[in-house]
């Protein structure tokens, strides 16, 4: 057990934690959260090394290794996989101690070890690991210096999985993965046998993976059972039970001081007047409620124009006349809310700045409405901001014939307050800079929103923010993104883009989620099939033969008997996810019915919906192993046919 006892810690003067205890688990996935700044990852550095600490103690039990997020990207000559499997120390150091080792014991020591750790299976696990964060196997065999920073942070994060320690610490893993390896990674999060602790601004990744979270709060650490939804609804119960104790105290502190006020001047009453003075200063101030939330987005509504605004017939878009996406046959209309799925280097990007008329079409007619404004939002956009000039200065230069007034106005709709509008940006944080972007590309009043990974520097509250304005907007909106609960609350059409097209996607992210399941099964077979070798033609021969049939078909019953155990666990769990969807339509067909909410007691509604919340974490996990045991089961079937 991991056991963070009463600690205290301050930077320059300031105190991050004061007092702050915490206990996790071995084997819980525990996620962190808190506003920006607040001292998460500060607690993993304290973790890692507990001298630092001005008071209190953190514990970590002696045998467990320890894992986190690195902040520096490998580079150099060696491929991927090479970097991957030199992050086992043990294993790198006892292969090339059995290359010189003359000692036949030792060597017996070495090989046994070996064995323990399964060494022989490394290779294969660190493939599979790289093959889930997007490196297909020619990739994997490139030099790290064939890559750029982002992409080269994912082999970072390869080598800290394969490592497999006993504490992961995992540090916004999702910032330099695309949503289909971050969906990956959801997954192996799951399944991870060892203690998580997250850091996550994505609220998807904490439902799905984590089952208690931990709040830095008022420098101190409060724990609530369940994942990121259960914890933000038990916590504004609790900021509302707090707020009317708060008013109780106020009250009856007014009262008690209106009595001293009142009779400490009065003889007969002086020592009732002490006593209740007494009684306010052993009185402990109740403290208000504080909302960390501080995010603020509000787009303009566009002019009216005439649907559709963007047309494409047979469109060919890419660079130096080398075609990246091929006939594009697609249409936008002012109320679409389209979220581009793909893994990266598929094109999305490609297809959002032709859409931005950064790039032009190379074949096929693309027509636009002549009226049309544009707001987009690219990743790197950031960068080109004046960091030495004030957010007001960058609208001024931006809209010069605008008056002040205006843009401070503007401003304010994306949480700039007078104080912080006249702050050098450079000294603004991450969150505060994204904001100002939308600011940036909001100022026209844009028809269409094209926005590529928005909110990579946005918290947990910003991000949600983002939504209800994404929501409450007039225009039309594309994204690209690997936060999937953006996509899910936003968009209600996908495009995948994908081998060089970009089609229409029927389904929502459940079913997205499907896809890429099946295929990578598909991939997984396809090469196995590649490596199947061919029969030899006198085997064929010999088969023909009345003592060959027998034999296969002992062969056929022996394998029927082996795969039996798997058939039955896959049927066992289809019919428990069967009985778990049951029992979920049941409790929302209870929750639909008007008659639950006359009840003057709400205790049953707050329990239903708290059953139908950990019934659903129940589905989704049973429904996951059910597509385990499927694969397992469909993965002997192969290798009992290429065994015959």
């Amino acid at each position: 057990m991991l056991q963070i006892s009463s600690i205290a810690y301050n930077i320059s003067g300031r105190p991050i934690f004061k007092d702050a205890s915490a206990s996790v688990n071995a084997g819980h996935k525990v996620g962190l959260v808190g506003r920006n700044g607040i001292g998460k990852s500060t607690l993993f550095r304290l973790i890692l090394n507990p001298d630092l600490l001005d008071g209190g103690e953190i514990f970590v039990p002696p045998r467990w290794r320890i894992g986190v997020t690195s902040q520096e990207a490998p580079g150099g000559p060696a491929s991927l996989v090479s970097v991957v499997l030199a992050a086992d120390k043990e294993r790198a150091a006892l292969l090339a101690e059995e290359e010189t080792c003359q000692e036949p014991e030792r060597l017996a020591e070495i090989h046994a070890r070996l064995t323990d750790i399964d060494a022989h299976s490394a290779p294969a696990r660190a493939a599979q690991i790289l093959a889930g964060l997007g490196f297909d196997e020619e990739a994997q065999q490139r030099p790290c210096s064939d890559y750029s920073g982002g992409w080269r942070m994912r082999v970072a994060l390869a080598a800290l999985l394969f490592t497999q320690p006993d504490l992961l610490l995992l540090d916004e893993p999702t910032n330099h993965l695309d949503l289909e390896a971050a969906l990956w990674l959801e997954q192996y999060i799951r399944k991870y046998p060892g203690t998580v602790l997250l850091i996550s601004h994505d609220r998807g990744l904490l439902n799905r993976t984590v089952g208690e979270i931990l709040h830095v709060e008022n420098l101190r650490l409060n724990a609530y059972q369940g994942n990121y939804d259960r914890f933000e609804r038990v916590r504004r119960e609790r900021m509302v039970l707090q707020a009317k104790a708060r008013e109780k105290q106020l009250a009856e502190r007014e009262r008690i001081q209106a009595f001293i006020t009142r009779f400490r001047a009065k003889a007969s009453k002086a020592r009732q007047a002490q006593s209740r003075v007494k009684m306010l200063e052993r009185m402990e101030p109740i403290a208000a409620v504080s909302q960390d939330s501080s995010s603020t987005f509000i787009f303009p509504t566009p002019d009216s124009l005439s649907p559709p605004l963007i047309t494409m017939d047979d469109v060919a878009v890419g660079y130096d006349q080398t075609p990246i996406l091929r006939k594009l046959n697609l249409r936008l209309d002012s109320d679409d809310r389209i979220a581009l799925l793909g893994a990266n280097g598929n094109g999305k990007s490609t297809l959002i700045k032709l859409l931005a008329a950064e790039l032009r079409a190379m074949d096929g007619l693309l027509q636009k409405s002549k009226k049309l404004k544009v707001g987009y939002f690219a990743q790197h956009q950031g960068d080109a901001l004046d960091l030495n000039i004030t957010a007001l200065e960058q609208m001024k230069r931006l809209c010069p014939r605008d008056v002040e007034e205006k843009l401070r106005s503007h401003l304010a709709g994306f949480g700039f307050d007078a104080d912080r509008a006249e702050t050098k940006i450079g000294q603004l944080s991450g969150g505060e800079k994204a904001r100002l972007l939308f600011a940036v590309i909001s100022r026209d009043a844009p028809h269409i929103l094209l926005l590529d990974e928005p909110t990579n520097h946005l918290d947990i509250d910003g991000r949600q923010a983002l939504v209800q304005a994404l929501n409450a907007y007039d225009g039309a909106v594309v994204i690209v993104s690997h936060d999937p609960h953006l996509i899910e609350a936003t968009a209600d059409r996908l495009w995948l883009v994908h081998a060089g097209r970009a089609q229409p996607f029927d389904g929502d992210m459940d079913d997205y989620r499907k896809f890429l399941t099946t295929q990578r099964r598909d991939e997984q077979r396809a090469k196995s099939a590649a490596r199947r070798p061919a029969k030899d033609k006198n085997e064929s021969d010999a088969a023909n033969s009345a003592a060959d049939r027998q034999a296969q078909r002992r062969a056929a019953a022996e394998q029927r008997k082996a795969l039996a155990p798997l058939k039955k666990e896959v049927e066992r769990c289809e019919k428990l996810v069967d009985k778990l969807s049951k029992q979920r339509s049941a409790l929302e067909s209870k929750l639909h019915d008007p008659a639950l909410y006359e009840q003057a007691d709400q205790s049953k509604t707050i329990a239903l919906q708290r059953e139908l919340g950990e019934l659903s974490e129940s589905l989704e996990e049973a429904e996951m192993i059910w597509m385990e045991a499927l694969e397992a089961y469909e993965a002997a079937q192969e290798l009992a046919q290429e065994a015959a």
